[in-house]
């Protein structure tokens, strides 16, 4: 199983997470808006063909979601990935909205 690395980069309204995988040029990406101090919305969760099946997208998602428990803000789910993800975990009410 390949490492998967991710980073978050932007600004105080607009940002991104970046997720590259050991031994792949190609990188998934989850892109954010940041509507409050407290409340980031997830729109977009993008993932390359070489990378499906690999896990990037759900990595992506629990990253967000580990962000969110530790800075304290909430997501609002408008990409249908996130929206699926977070339907499959219950755990995760207590940061998506």
């Amino acid at each position: 199983m390949s490492t998967i690395t991710i980073n978050r980069v932007g600004n105080d309204t607009k940002g991104l997470y970046v997720a590259q995988v050991e031994g792949f040029d190609e990188v998934g990406e989850l892109t954010f808006s940041r509507a409050s101090p407290t409340l980031v919305i997830v729109d977009h969760t993008g993932v390359p063909d070489s990378l499906r099946g690999k896990g990037v997208g759900a990595a992506l998602a629990e990253k967000v979601v580990a962000d969110a428990r530790a800075e304290g803000f909430r997501i609002v789910p408008l990409c249908p990935f996130f929206k699926a993800q977070a339907q499959r975990h219950p755990d995760w009410t207590d940061v998506v909205q």
